[in-house]
């Protein structure tokens, strides 16, 4: 099965869970969602490191949550014009922290001047020759293969197919991309800017599995893995800590 059919099935997948969700809460009692949605809203605004990957699923779950809670107030109430004006109010209040709680999650500095000053920044310490040798983990940078034709170094089973879209030997797809790859030392990676630099789509060769991750950026590779970063004021990750795949030995 081609990619684009299993993200468009994901995608439709995803509709109906919203919907489903949106439903829920429109038939419970508002005094039972309303807890429920402040709670998701608790867990949105701390922003736990384990939670990072299912940040965009919450935002969908707000959103749609909030339309429910709406509909289940305005069942409550008996007279249906002050209910209708009592929920219009809400509507506008909810959903005005709502964009306020985004807003402030998308600009907010990643580090404040109290922490700043307290602590050096990353790459004071990257610099700094603490720790033994074997620690020290230097980053191979991406180097971007144009996928026109006109690069001698573009892989052969990787070819582009539209504005877009990219195919990777015969049956596997991408789309929504930039026209240009990278690809990793072991060569069971490839990388991809999104279309608009919007993120980046990574492709595992060894199980045919591709990942899609939107405000991410490709900062280099270490040991046939992705280091990404969202901004210059963060250190990079390693992809199996951005995915949550960390394993910690317990002693």
């Amino acid at each position: 099965m081609r990619l684009t059919f299993a993200a468009q099935r994901r995608r439709w997948l995803a509709w109906l869970l919203a919907i489903a969700w949106a439903v829920l809460l429109g038939l419970m009692p508002w005094w039972a969602g309303l807890p429920l949605l402040s709670g998701l809203a608790a867990i949105q605004a701390i922003q736990l490191p384990r939670l990072q990957r299912y940040h965009g699923f919450l935002r969908y779950a707000l959103r749609w949550g909030l339309a429910g809670l709406l509909v289940a107030a305005y069942l409550a109430f008996d007279n249906h014009r002050l209910g209708l004006t009592l929920t219009a109010l809400a509507a506008l209040a909810g959903f005005s922290v709502l964009v306020l709680l985004e807003s402030w999650q998308d600009h907010k500095p990643r580090r404040s001047a109290a922490i700043a000053a307290a602590s050096p920044d990353w790459k004071e310490l990257a610099l700094a020759p603490i720790g033994p040798a074997d620690t020290l983990i230097e980053l191979q940078a991406p180097y971007w293969i144009a996928l026109d034709g006109t690069s001698p170094d573009a892989p052969a089973d990787v070819t582009m197919v539209g504005a877009h879209s990219c195919r990777i030997g015969v049956d596997a797809r991408i789309d929504h991309v930039e026209p240009q790859v990278s690809i990793a030392p072991g060569a069971r990676w490839l990388a991809w800017p999104m279309a608009a630099w919007r993120g980046v789509v990574l492709y595992d060769r060894a199980h045919d599995k591709p990942y899609r991750l939107r405000d991410w950026q490709l900062y280099g590779w270490h040991a046939d893995e992705a280091w990404l970063s969202r901004d210059e004021e963060q250190p990079p990750l390693a992809l199996s800590h951005v995915l949550g795949q960390d394993v910690i030995d317990e002693p």
